[in-house]
């Protein structure tokens, strides 16, 4: 055959047809494993006869199957968001088109029967030609997807010849620009099904359940003589066709996942399936499953892996899917794929919603005003209702799956339409969604991706969109962009989750931050994104947006997703506890209460809360627990957490927490003046130097040298923070105001130094070389004999054109002070906008355990609302902060324009002092990034300001801890 299907738009030929992905008691053969393979350059110059017995393949390399060649010592990944990597003239492709060829010699077990069988790829990117034993099996494309080729007469006891041939590019590549690596190969399972005559060929179950009544309904279509049985519910030989009625039916959702083992089955095969009871409906404007409106507190999640790409072992899809249960996630969309099918099964066992999204997208068009794009383009017809139909056949037995998405960015056309008719026809228990039908006119959600908040409140009053949308359901199927440090702005989001009937949740972008793990040329672990292989037209680090890191590790991101939207939300009203449930289903029944007291970070009373089981949307008022006195600021954290061991965490994981603060910290202000309370003692002067209580200082510049016997530099007034990802967003990004008015590069300029009385007095300009604005910064410095005061009064000065980055102090420090302790939000970073997950407590860490290891390295770390704050060295020495009003700090080894510079975690070189801010504020996060900007009420403008700090060297402990400072907080904090 020429190599002509490369580039035709058809979906392939020789397939069998699409069906449901199941094991029977059938025999089954994986064929996975390391096959022999070939890389070739072009088509051209791809080796002629692979398929023949007699090829010699000897000299070829192994590879494992599945497997991507470019992760397997064969070419290199390449990465973009939206432009192909080729270009742009459909249907056709490079000639220079990597091909791989793929061979498998393999044996059949010896009491295989000669049967009729199938050979099932489940997944292949892009094109694939099969042979077997000779024979041209056919050619597939739509690589996430399924197909079975009828090799029944073809099987021979020994030496079975499996021969593939896989084309990087190919016709199907046009619609799959999907945002993620380019990775070729045969990734997914290959496996040799028996079909035994009169066996299970397909089936659907229709489980569906009526809420008024408790009663299930349960039908399974197949072919004559296919039966089903239940036996919990007592139902035995349903045959094909018949549907049966339930009594009092337990239903499935993702908050009560409940599963019926049955069995399809015939005489001569038999189908183990796991049956939920579920009904989806849209009325009222509202989707509904089992008549209760729901909210997806979802996830966009592709298939990666940092070493395989998309293949993705079992153990990692469990691992996933555990951690968004414990993070509160209870939703899924495929983007922009199906998954593979086992991760449906997990979807199905463990409780999660799914957006079943289909393998298509041609979002490379838009960049041609859509021109030429295939959704509009007949040739592609036959392609783009094979996929949706391949998809659909394949997943239509999961209760999971509540909603079919076209896919995803490929424009409008009569193909999608097309496609969705198709869906509509062959399902109609399942709402369909696609974003890129702004009008609804041949989907059932109004879907969106970063629609900021006040649009997003428009939609739910009803006055935003075209008039059908305004009567449906309204979902973000893409919001809080989560690339680097951030989102912010998600506490926002879920109040008009809240607040709008329609408005139904979203699915956070995304995930997992998709890192190919490397190693630099001295051996050192990082995670490698887009040009990082040379790639001559790429993304860059887009492809790292994920809430968790590419080895699985929760980002802060995910923490504070798992606190914004936990399912029970515990706050204090008038002097009483209000518990309310934010279920969608499920009662609290589930879960046990309880309480602590913590007097400055410190637990001195807890005990259990009995709170009655709530229904779902139920609240319930409770006396406050009987509290002892305290003598310092304390608050009352109030916890729910599992009652009971679960498949994804064990019993007493929190699910959901409450702070309220029983005694405010004493004010200094209210006893005395705070010259009355140091006890202020005079500067003692000389020539060079100036002394004042424990601080040295530099008589010329004033600035201090030393505290105790501590070596410091600074404190002066610091406005720069390494731009975060969503600082460097699309449109109009703060990152390019701030370094347009040179906040990067700000100069200090000393106007004078002066003793008033017991005080030392610095006054201070910082502004950017080139403009006029600046900021006027003034040290008030007092001291009694142990303590150092700092009054720093800041005002700005001309017309700034932008917000500020930060807002406070930098110091540095003996690189021995690597123990931190403090009291105020932790245990985790947090910022204006991203804080609902740091609590209010007594927290220990390490300063290198305080970073966060971003992908792309960007300003992190930040504790907020600080009280007092000490760094120690292993022996205790070291240096306590206290602030009059509260503060946040950072501590690293390196400064903020290192940071900057690093382009991957490895470019950061630990230094020998350790850099300290103290800040008054730093700007909000938001997600600019791809997204919305700060929201306004979390944007830091130049204004007046004043921060007041003492400093208290601390001595050595007689009898230090020589682990002291390596304390972590060792609390699981997914949302406590």
């Amino acid at each position: 055959m020429p190599s002509s299907y490369v580039e035709d738009p058809a979906p392939g030929h020789g397939s069998a047809a699409p069906r449901a992905a199941f094991r029977s008691d059938a025999p089954a053969l994986s064929l996975n494993g390391e096959w022999r393979f070939l890389l070739s350059p072009t088509i051209g110059t791809a080796p002629e006869g692979i398929e023949r017995d007699d090829f010699d393949d000897r000299h070829w390399d192994g590879i494992p199957v599945p497997g991507h060649w470019q992760l397997n010592g064969h070419g290199s990944p390449a990465y973009t968001n939206v432009r192909y990597p080729f270009p742009v003239d459909p249907p056709h492709v490079p000639s220079d088109n990597p091909t791989g060829d793929h061979r498998l010699v393999f044996d059949l077990p010896d009491d295989w029967a000669d049967q009729p069988a199938v050979l099932r790829f489940d997944g292949i990117d892009s094109c694939g030609r099969v042979w077997l034993n000779g024979t041209e099996l056919g050619v597939t494309k739509g690589s996430r997807l399924p197909a079975e080729f009828d090799v029944g007469p073809l099987l021979r006891p020994r030496g079975n010849l499996l021969a593939v041939r896989v084309h990087q590019w190919s016709a199907g590549s046009y619609l799959e620009d999907q945002d993620m690596w380019w990775l070729s190969g045969i990734f997914r399972d290959v496996t040799l099904l028996a079909c035994p005559a009169g066996g299970v060929r397909d089936y659907t179950i229709d489980a569906g359940y009526d809420h008024l009544t408790a009663r299930g309904t349960l039908r399974l279509d197949a072919d004559s003589g296919v039966r089903l049985s239940v036996p919990e519910l007592a139902i035995h030989d349903l045959p094909a066709g018949q549907t049966a009625e339930v009594a009092d039916v337990e239903p499935w959702s993702a908050e009560e996942p409940r599963l019926y083992d049955g069995e399809v089955h015939t005489d001569t095969e038999r189908v183990p399936v796991r049956i939920g009871f579920r009904t989806v409906t849209v009325e009222d404007g509202q989707l509904k499953v089992n008549g209760r409106r729901i909210v997806f507190r979802g996830v966009n999640r592709h298939e990666f892996h940092p070493e395989s790409g998309r293949v993705v072992p079992r153990e990692f899809a469990v691992a996933d899917i555990e951690l968004m249960k414990r993070h509160n996630v209870n939703a899924v969309r495929t983007s922009h794929y199906p998954p593979d099918p086992a991760f449906l099964d997990l979807c199905d066992t463990y409780g999660l919603w799914v957006i079943d999204e289909n393998d298509l997208e041609t979002h490379g068009f838009s960049e041609l005003g859509w021109q030429g794009n295939p959704s509009d383009d007949p040739r592609w017809a036959d392609a783009y209702v094979d996929r949706m139909r391949r998809m659909v056949e394949r997943d239509k037995n999961h209760p999971s799956v509540v909603l079919w998405s076209l896919g995803n960015e490929a424009g409008t056309g009569r193909n999608l339409a097309a496609a969705a008719e198709w869906a509509h026809r062959r399902d109609p228990t399942r709402p369909l969604h696609y974003e890129g039908d702004s009008d609804c006119s041949y989907t059932d959600v109004y879907s969106r991706m970063y629609a900021d908040h006040d649009e997003v409140d428009r939609i739910g009053q009803g006055i935003a969109g075209p008039e059908r949308v305004r009567e449906l359901p309204f979902i973000l199927c893409e919001f809080g962009h989560a690339m680097g440090n951030g989102p912010g702005g998600l506490l926002e989001y879920r109040d008009l989750f809240e607040r709008h009937p329609r408005c139904q949740g979203g699915f956070v972008w995304e995930w997992l931050d998709h890192g190919l793990a490397r190693h630099d040329a001295e051996g050192r672990a990082h995670f490698a994104y887009g040009g990082d292989f040379g790639e001559p037209l790429h993304d860059g680090n887009f492809v790292i947006d994920g809430v968790v890191h590419p080895d699985r590790t929760p980002s802060p991101a995910l923490t504070e997703f798992a606190k914004v939207f936990e399912p029970v939300r515990i706050t204090a009203v008038d002097g009483a506890l209000r518990v309310t449930s934010h279920y969608d289903i499920a009662s609290t029944a589930h879960l046990d209460f309880s309480w602590t007291l913590e007097e400055e970070g410190i637990e001195i009373a807890h005990g259990p809360l009995t709170v009655p089981p709530l229904a779902a949307g139920a609240t319930a008022d409770l006396p406050l627990p009987e509290l002892p006195a305290t003598g310092a600021e304390s608050w009352l954290t109030v916890r729910a957490a599992l009652a009971a061991d679960t498949s994804w965490a064990p019993a007493g994981h929190v699910v959901a927490r409450g702070q309220s603060p029983v005694a405010p910290k004493p004010d200094p202000a209210a006893s005395a003046a705070p010259a009355a309370l140091f006890g202020a003692v005079d500067p003692d002067v000389t020539e060079t130097e100036l002394r004042l209580g424990p601080g040295e200082f530099d008589r010329a510049t004033g600035q201090l040298t030393s505290l105790g016997a501590l070596v410091v530099e600074g404190p002066r007034l610091d406005l720069w923070r390494a731009p975060t990802d969503n600082d460097r967003g699309f449109e109009d990004p703060d990152e390019a105001r701030w370094r347009a008015a040179g906040l990067h590069r700000a100069q200090h300029r000393l106007v004078g130094v002066e003793l008033l009385g017991d005080a030392l007095v610095v006054r201070t300009r910082v502004a950017p070389a080139g403009h006029g604005f600046g900021m006027r910064a003034d040290y008030h410095w007092s001291a009694d004999r142990q303590r150092l005061r700092l009054r720093l009064d800041v005002e700005p000065e001309g017309t700034w054109p932008c917000t500020l980055p930060r807002l406070g102090l930098r110091m540095t420090l003996p690189g021995a002070l690597g123990g931190a302790e403090w009291f105020g939000r932790g245990p985790g970073e947090a910022y204006a906008d991203s804080r609902q997950a740091a609590r209010i407590g007594r927290f220990t860490s390490t300063v290198d355990a305080l970073q966060t290891p971003y992908v792309f390295p960007q300003e992190n770390g930040n504790r907020i609302d600080l009280r007092w704050l000490r760094l120690t060295s292993p022996d205790g020495a070291g240096l306590r902060v206290d602030g009059e009003t509260a503060f946040a700090f950072t501590a690293r080894r390196w400064t903020s324009e290192q940071l900057d510079a690093a382009t991957h975690t490895t470019d950061l070189e630990p230094g020998e002092t350790i850099v300290l801010n103290l800040d008054l504020a730093q700007n909000g996060l938001g997600s600019a990034s791809c997204g919305p900007g700060v929201l306004p009420r979390y944007r830091l403008h130049p204004d007046r300001a004043s921060l007041t700090l003492t400093f208290t060297p601390l001595d050595p402990d007689p009898d230090p801890d020589p682990d002291s400072d390596l304390n972590l907080d060792a609390e699981e904090t997914p949302a406590p």
